[in-house]
């Protein structure tokens, strides 16, 4: 996948970071409004949608990895986001994203190529 999220900066709103629970890209909560979620718009549906952004991105998360160069970071592979955009990821995403999964999105997405999220339907 092509593209560049915007990168957030360490300012006083650092705390208001969110990690898509997702793929674990690390944005400010204007940018998931404005952008949805560079990686998983298509299944997440985040943008302008201030319920969707709150139930599949989370404040907690720990770690932050810069992927600049995806396709041969080793980073990214480990991480398992390797395909995804250059960005800022979380090391590791705690939450659960509160969406149930139906089967349409269970065969466009192989939640085992997922980046380590704890991600389950409910």
């Amino acid at each position: 996948m092509e593209g560049r999220a915007p990168i957030p900066t360490a300012t006083k709103g650092a705390r208001q970071l969110r990690a898509c629970l997702l793929c674990s890209i690390v944005l400010q909560p204007i940018d998931f409004r404005r952008q949805g979620c560079p990686n998983c718009e298509e299944i997440l549906q985040m943008k302008n949608s201030g319920d969707r952004i709150a139930s599949c991105t989370t404040t907690y998360f720990d770690g932050v990895i810069a992927v600049i160069d995806p396709e041969n970071s080793w980073v990214a592979k480990w991480q398992r986001t390797s395909k995804y955009v250059i960005g800022m990821y979380a090391a590791r995403v705690k939450g659960q994203t509160k969406l149930r999964w139906t089967d349409s999105f269970e065969r466009k997405v192989d939640l085992s190529c997922v980046s380590y999220t704890l991600c389950t339907a409910s």
